[in-house]
């Protein structure tokens, strides 16, 4: 029944934008195959330890300039793919009409394994100098997207339930505000993904 109630584009807060199922079946394999790819490389997916000693249940990997938490190092490990960057340009043209001279030069790259019950707390995106927007990419299990205000982690928030393919751009007015993702639907990927979990992928420019 599902299928034949397509979900609508939807402006979620001043800046921020859903746009469901806007990557292609054939552009999400490839992606989920990128992502499987980058992890063979000299940085793969790990769990982020925090200064305070937390342990993040998602396991992370970056591309183009480092980020250490909670700064960006004058390092590149792994280099941002020129494809990857034009693919969040289109993005943000998508949400906005334009892609305003979108540049980005870095990508964290999550995975959920909702067996393991991962999820993300809410955090502001805020150790970039520029206020460029934030264009995240869903593949996988579905999942709530909790995106709050800009400042705190409490209410007024809307739970967005993000599939795989769907685009989330957040800039202006909701460049700063509070998002997270506190529960993962195990089982929910498109079966011809393979994949088993979330991978979420997220551009920004560091301002750096």
């Amino acid at each position: 029944m599902e299928g034949l109630f397509p979900r609508e584009r939807a402006v979620v807060a001043p800046g921020a934008v859903h746009v469901p199922g806007w990557l292609s079946a054939a552009r999400q394999r490839e992606l989920v195959a990128a992502c499987r790819e980058w992890g063979r490389g000299p940085v793969p997916y790990r769990h982020i330890v925090l200064p305070g000693g937390g342990v993040m249940s998602v396991q992370s990997l970056g591309l183009g300039r480092r980020w250490v938490p909670y700064r960006y190092v004058d390092e590149v490990a792994v280099e941002l793919p020129g494809w990857l960057a034009e693919l969040g340009r289109e993005a943000v043209a998508e949400a906005y009409g334009d892609d305003g001279g979108y540049a980005p030069d870095t990508a964290f790259v999550n995975y959920y394994d909702a067996g393991a019950g991962a999820k993300m707390g809410m955090h502001q995106d805020k150790d970039e100098r520029s206020g460029a927007p934030v264009v995240s990419l869903s593949l996988g299990d579905r999942c709530v997207f909790r995106f709050g205000n800009t400042e705190s982690r409490g209410k007024p928030y809307t739970d967005v339930e993000l599939a795989s393919g769907d685009l989330f751009v957040f800039g202006g007015a909701s460049r700063f505000a509070y998002h997270g993702v506190p529960k993962v639907h195990p089982g929910t990927a498109p079966p011809e993904l393979g994949l088993r979990g979330r991978l979420n992928i997220t551009l920004r420019e560091t301002g750096v």
